[in-house]
């Protein structure tokens, strides 16, 4: 079973891990969601809260926008898959983690075509 957090502003992965006050949890495994994801409204942004959550609720992957270099050092270091650079709705961006198709940089635009800001010449 696997445990993926996305931090989120509305609809959308949040623009920065250190701000999100809301951030969304899913279980799956083998592409399937184990239950419906539960979201998680903090009384205010901290990054180091968000870090800790993470490993109290025993995150194996984490999909956000932008995050500092030391927040992403820090849990790589504990062995958290981080994907960032991702801009778009969060329910995208769930289906694309599920199905094993969401890369580093990717952006989805509302009508759903999709780019990456890694694209190799």
């Amino acid at each position: 079973m696997h445990k993926l957090m996305i931090p989120i502003q509305g609809d959308f992965v949040a623009p920065r891990f250190d701000l999100a006050t809301e951030v969304l949890i899913a279980r799956y495994e083998d592409g399937s969601l184990l239950g419906e994801p539960k979201t998680i409204i903090m009384e205010r942004p901290s990054d180091e809260e968000l870090c800790h959550m993470i490993i109290e609720e025993h995150i194996t992957a984490m999909v956000c926008n932008g995050i500092e270099e030391l927040h992403y050092n820090f849990l790589v270091w504990k062995k958290i898959n981080v994907l960032d650079g991702i801009i778009g709705d969060w329910q995208t961006v769930l289906e694309k983690t599920l199905n094993g198709t969401l890369q580093q940089g990717a952006v989805f635009y509302p009508d759903k075509k999709e780019t990456s800001s890694y694209k190799t010449q």
